[in-house]
């Protein structure tokens, strides 16, 4: 079939053809009198045009850590937690349950205590935990409880791996196009958002946590006054202590009833402009979490017309806002974000149906945000920025301009020794390199591969490597004619002979093109995914499109002399 004249130009009529049809919406993005698209087109046939990459296009670069011996201690917090209201519910009387670096410390009075917190709870539910009992002075027991490497190592790696799917839902969700989201190493994040406009934005949306939880607000048990007091003795005793809410909770534990946290919600002064910090004594049971959140969006107040986003639950989170908002009418509920209280709403009545708001005098762009982060859900561990590195539009354009320069200098230096050293044959290579780079282009638009710096790179490389391919053809056809063979017998054993070695350099370059694709990152994996394009429609070109023109004029016009 391969053999077939008629077979070959119909297959390169049809690579035409698609190859115009993925590359018009990027000669329509163009402008400067390029023609638009039509309205038919639009969800019928491919509409991307070609993205640029951040060299190309201009945006921000960043190399995130993530903390993920975080994550580690908030699974230690989690079974302290878990642990306490067991030891609650089986009426084991404790001294203390508190996590201490990477272990969790349960403080026992007594032998008897230590015995049966170990058969009743810590057997049952956390049999792989590692356990070392400490008799104290006195007859108390300490129990050190432990991860095992094997499991910190786990959490480590998720923590990662559920990082960069968070960060790329949220990426998502904002709206930029092409992103580059992927683990770096152990413990780092790479970003790259091309053709970003407000980059403090997005990584505002990229670094927040988003640890959504409810908490009742204890308005009992202390005066508005003497929680401030106890406030301002804190920040004078350690200034800058209110802003880290577990330092502060840890001073203030034996001041403040057990059982209880402070945490503080930022208010604007609507007269001033200026934010003020109010404190809130809270339980520090979490009666629900972000774990059972459904959706968030943001909503207009039908009244002031000021922007909350608005939540829903799924049918566990509504049964239990059902039952905590019944059992505590009359009490304010704080809506906690991150530490931060977003507002403490009282509750008026049991609220069904799994929704709530979250107010906090929002403008749209915040309201927007924490409904992206919301519904792209918690990151496991904190992350901070490790890199950071702009690209301005002006750079990425000049790097298009001398790219451009490159390539048009390289071919044009390629295409005149090809014409003066081969004659006609020249001119046929000239016209397959044409061909070459047009499929490439087109491919690149129909993968949606992002093209970046070394990805121009890799298209000069190809013009290189398609000459390689004819020059290959032309040397084997010289040999032909000095042979004393007809034309049409020396186009037939040049293409035939050659084919081999053509196949085989392409391909062995195919596979370092993947490993470069498969291990590399940024902008090596650009230079790959050219290469590795360039190498397919090098072979189709070469062997197909120039073996065409050949027999077209020796097979079918019936030319006598061979030029090469």
């Amino acid at each position: 079939m391969f053999k077939s004249f008629n077979f070959r130009a119909a297959l390169v009529g049809v690579a035409f053809l698609a190859s115009v049809i993925f590359l018009m919406p990027t000669l329509s993005s163009i402008g400067h009198g390029m023609p638009k698209l039509p309205a038919w087109w639009k969800g019928a046939l491919p509409e991307d045009p070609i993205h640029l990459g951040l060299d190309l296009k201009g945006g921000i670069h960043l190399v995130l850590g993530v903390e993920t011996e975080k994550a580690i201690e908030s699974t230690l917090d989690g079974i302290s937690a878990d642990i306490r209201q067991m030891l609650k519910k089986s009426g084991i009387n404790y001294l203390e349950i508190e996590r201490q670096g990477l272990k969790v410390v349960i403080l026992l009075p007594d032998e008897a205590a230590a015995n049966k917190t170990q058969k009743d709870i810590l057997d049952k539910n956390y049999p792989r935990l590692a356990l070392t009992p400490v008799v104290k002075e006195g007859g108390e027991v300490e129990m050190h409880l432990a991860l095992s490497e094997k499991e910190m190592a786990e959490i480590r790696n998720y923590s990662v791996r559920q990082g960069v799917e968070t960060i790329r839902n949220r990426i998502d969700q904002f709206g930029v196009a092409e992103p580059v989201i992927q683990r770096q190493g152990e413990d780092r994040i790479l970003i790259q958002l091309p053709g970003i406009n407000d980059p403090k934005r997005a990584k505002e949306l990229i670094g927040r946590t988003a640890r959504l939880e409810f908490k009742m607000v204890d308005e009992n048990s202390l005066t508005a006054e003497k929680l401030w007091a106890l406030v301002g003795q804190a920040e004078t005793e350690k200034p800058g202590i209110s802003d880290d809410p577990e330092a502060l909770n840890k001073w203030l534990t034996g001041k403040i009833p057990a059982e209880r946290m402070v945490l503080f919600q930022k208010v604007r002064d609507a007269e001033t402009g200026r934010t003020r910090s109010e404190p809130f004594l809270l339980e520090s049971k979490t009666v629900l979490s972000g774990d059972a959140l459904r959706d968030a969006g943001v909503r207009l107040d039908r009244q002031f017309g000021t922007p909350y986003v608005s939540i829903s639950l799924n049918e566990m989170g509504a049964r239990v806002f059902e039952q905590v908002t019944g059992e505590n009418v009359k009490r304010r509920l704080a809506i906690i974000l991150d530490n931060n209280v977003h507002s403490a709403p009282v509750i008026q009545e049991r609220i069904g149906g799994g929704q709530a708001s979250i107010t906090g005098r929002f403008t749209m762009e915040e309201a927007t945000d924490l409904a992206i982060v919301l519904r792209a859900g918690a990151l496991p561990a904190p992350v901070k920025i490790e890199e950071e590195r702009m690209v301005g539009p002006s750079l990425g354009k000049d790097s298009i301009r001398k790219g451009m320069i490159a390539l048009v200098a390289g071919a044009i230096l390629v295409f005149a020794f090809m014409i003066i050293y081969y004659r006609v044959g020249g001119v046929v290579a000239v016209i397959v390199l044409l061909f070459n780079m047009f499929f490439m282009v087109a491919l690149l638009a129909g993968f949606k591969a992002t093209l970046t710096f070394p990805g121009i790179a890799g298209i000069i490389l190809t013009v290189g490597m398609a000459v390689d391919a004819n020059v290959l053809i032309y040397e084997r056809m010289r040999e032909e004619i000095r042979l004393g063979k007809t034309a049409r017998a020396v186009v037939e054993a040049g293409f035939e002979k050659a084919n081999l070695t053509i196949i085989d350099a392409n391909l062995t370059t195919l596979v370092a093109g993947l490993v470069l694709f498969q291990f590399g990152t940024g902008p090596v994996r650009g230079f790959a995914v050219t290469l590795s394009i360039g190498i397919f429609t090098t072979l189709f070109t070469a062997l197909i499109i120039s073996r065409l023109i050949f027999e077209y004029f020796y097979f079918r016009k019936g030319a006598k002399t061979l030029y090469v």
